[in-house]
């Protein structure tokens, strides 16, 4: 070890003067990045920031980044702002899932890697589930899948409703999944549950017997028609629920229908064989959303990785969504209809804007260089909301990119977004004949 240091030493030492300092300063640079993020800031659970222990010491963030060469490829430092900073209402606090709990309708060409995938779960988790449990090849349309995971994303249980009757939930054992069966024996119930509006919704409704669980149902359904943030007093609704009834106790509920009068006009949505909702025609509820936020596709410069180590600190630190490489001030477009819900110009992400569409979806646009929206501005799918930029914690011009259902990141490039599409042939006729049937209960 001593032989390789004076070896070293004496190489140093013979180099001509300019090199060295050179050298030395890229040792210093390179040390300064390394300590630069554990030490700038602590902040607390109560968000108490302190401040900076040393300015002597420690490298502003833009002298660090002026003396590193021009990135390759743009990087972000966990330039993701924390979900909090979404505003919440009284229908996020009682009708959200249960924490950590995400829940899918098996659509068209879906299958268990495709759908757990796109949200990040580690492919590991995925084969091992699906060697040890073969009948998951087999799901069909319609049926729900819901799954938990721990603070690390680790894949904890999933639990399929096959049928109304039967539930298999598969826990993780070890490095495998326990599989158990739940037949539900009891009868259903189809019951129409009427009310009218005299305060928020979430308390007109709970007053008509509705649960927590039947209430976030019927905002789901709504929620591509209905702000129910806007619905006044006197608004009237409908629901129709099926309901397992078993020792004279609901054990599970669906929602079958709904409709809702507010100013004088009637929404409704009608639950088809596949598991969604659609309209007294047969017409998809759901706003078709665009693939990527900008006019035309750019070069994916870091892509979706829950699991990424940050190229600057070498922590590990998630990739919540994609980057892709645009030129400084390339237009930023919604990709669905929305409304703004945060426009911010601090911290890591730099400029962001965050936009709401419908009570699962949001997406978010990060590094911005200015910001065209305010918050609670309605936008149209296409509009545009910002210039993309190079602020916040960035080594590169570029724009972050993230699509969040349920208050869980996806994968912006595989994640399967709404799309507003309608039932044809036999399966519209079936529907139709549903809704002759389901509409005379629904009357106000």
């Amino acid at each position: 070890m001593q032989l390789l240091a004076r070896s070293i030493a004496l190489a140093y030492n013979n180099l001509p003067r300019p090199h060295r300092v050179m050298l030395g300063s890229l040792t210093v640079v390179t040390l300064a990045v390394a300590v630069w993020k554990p030490f700038v800031y602590h902040t607390d659970q109560d968000s108490y920031q302190s401040k900076p222990i040393s300015k002597q010491v420690l490298l502003d963030t833009q002298q660090v980044r002026s003396l590193l060469p021009e990135a390759s490829e743009p990087i972000d430092d966990n330039d993701s702002p924390p979900a909090t900073d979404i505003p919440k209402d009284e229908l996020d606090d009682k009708t959200e899932n249960e924490t950590g709990v995400h829940e899918y309708v098996v659509s068209t060409g879906d299958t268990l890697s495709s759908i757990l995938n796109q949200y990040g779960i580690d492919m590991s988790d995925i084969s091992a589930l699906a060697a040890q449990n073969t009948e998951l090849r087999n799901l069909k349309i319609g049926q729900q899948l819901s799954w938990t995971v721990n603070d690390d994303g680790e894949l904890q249980r999933v639990t399929w409703e096959k049928s109304r009757r039967e539930t298999v939930t598969y826990d993780k054992s070890g490095s495998g999944f326990k599989a158990s069966t739940q037949t539900l024996k009891g009868e259903w119930q189809d019951k129409v549950l009427k009310g009218t509006l005299d305060g928020s919704f979430v308390s007109s409704a709970k007053d008509a017997g509705l649960s927590n669980a039947e209430i976030g149902a019927v905002v789901k359904a709504l929620q591509w028609q209905m702000d129910f943030k806007k619905l006044r007093k006197g608004d009237q609704f409908s629901v129709l629920m099926s309901r397992e009834m078993l020792d004279g106790k609901s054990q599970q509920s669906e929602l079958s229908g709904v409709h809702l009068r507010s100013g004088g006009k009637d929404y409704y949505a009608i639950r088809a064989d596949d598991g969604k909702f659609y309209d007294r025609s047969g017409s998809g509820l759901a706003r078709g959303f665009l693939r990527f936020p900008t006019l035309k596709q750019y070069r994916v410069s870091s892509n979706f990785n829950p699991r990424r180590m940050n190229p600057v600190t070498g922590r590990i630190a998630p990739h919540r969504g994609v980057d892709f490489a645009v030129p400084i001030g390339t237009p930023v477009l919604a990709v669905g209809d929305g409304e703004v819900v945060v426009v911010n110009g601090g911290g890591a992400a730099g400029n962001y804007v965050a936009i709401r569409h419908g009570r699962q979806y949001m997406t978010r646009y990060m590094h911005l260089r200015k910001a065209l929206v305010k918050p609670g501005q309605k936008i149209k799918r296409g509009d545009r909301i910002a210039l993309s930029g190079n602020t916040g914690r960035s080594t590169g011009p570029h724009l972050h990119f993230e699509v969040w259902i349920n208050n869980i990141a996806v994968n912006p490039l595989t994640a399967k977004l709404p799309r507003s599409e309608g039932l044809s042939g036999k399966d519209l006729r079936d529907y139709l004949a549903t809704v002759r049937e389901v509409m005379p209960q629904l009357k106000i």
